[in-house]
């Protein structure tokens, strides 16, 4: 097993360690490319050391996390509660399903217009850009894994006399958990692509708003540099979501 981890591991680099040398090649080697078009490896690697060592690097880091942490916490608390209460009862789903069908297809940047007028400038838009983009995924997940509880399972808690607590706390939300963890997966990658957007027009800080100020001033090394941060995030949640998935489908 460990062998096949490594081996796995290797062949996955394989296609970055080629994509960055092709790279190289035509923006620092050959020159085929402009810096201020797209600035080569070596630029962002500069760039990288000069952010880090100032340390503005990592109070963007922390900024954007903080954004996106709080933003999920609200988007899960609301979408799992709520998914649950309409998966369960049928009506109150039926009642609900046009109002959700209407606003789920809204894009969150659409939001961002009010998201400045109701909350000002700062963590107050991007938090609830992020709460508007990953709310509807954890909802209509949740609501389906309540729908996929085995009926069977239903009918012997009910045989057994479980009261409607019971039958939620043992029944429902254990067979719901794989499709809320699924849902909260695919919501964290839309919370980073929220949280560069709000950042970027209702913030002045994150990394959203040093990619844009990079842009401004031409520095596109550090520009890149916080495009790859936002991709190395998002790497690490999508890590700890699929280690969750294994211990729950274990």
């Amino acid at each position: 097993m460990k062998k096949f981890k490594e081996e796995y591991t290797r062949e996955m680099l394989i296609l970055p360690i080629i994509i960055v040398i092709i790279w190289y090649l035509i923006c620092d080697f050959f020159q085929l490319v402009p810096s201020y078009a797209f600035p080569g490896p070596i630029d962002v690697a500069n760039s990288f050391v000069k952010l880090s060592l100032s340390g503005k690097l990592f109070i963007d880091i922390f900024e954007t996390l903080y954004k996106v942490l709080f933003g999920m916490l609200l988007a899960s608390t609301v979408g799992i509660l709520l998914g649950i209460i309409l998966g369960w009862y049928k009506r109150l789903e039926r009642l609900c399903k046009l109002v959700i069908s209407i606003l789920r297809p809204i894009p969150p940047i659409a939001w961002i217009p009010f998201s400045i007028i109701w909350f000002g400038l700062g963590i107050g838009p991007a938090v609830f850009i992020i709460f508007m983009g990953c709310v509807f995924p954890i909802l209509i997940s949740t609501i389906d894994g309540v729908h996929r509880t085995d009926p069977v399972l239903i009918e012997a808690a009910q045989s057994f006399g479980a009261s409607d607590r019971q039958m939620l706390t043992e029944v429902i939300i254990p067979s719901s958990l794989p499709f809320i963890v699924s849902g909260l997966k695919v919501a964290i990658g839309i919370a980073l692509m929220c949280t560069i957007s709000g950042e970027m027009i209702g913030s002045s800080s994150g990394i959203g708003y040093m990619i844009l100020t990079s842009t401004n001033l031409f520095d596109t090394g550090s520009t890149v540099v916080g495009m790859l941060v936002i991709g190395v995030i998002g790497i690490i949640f999508d890590y700890i979501f699929t280690k969750i998935q294994e211990r729950i489908f274990w």
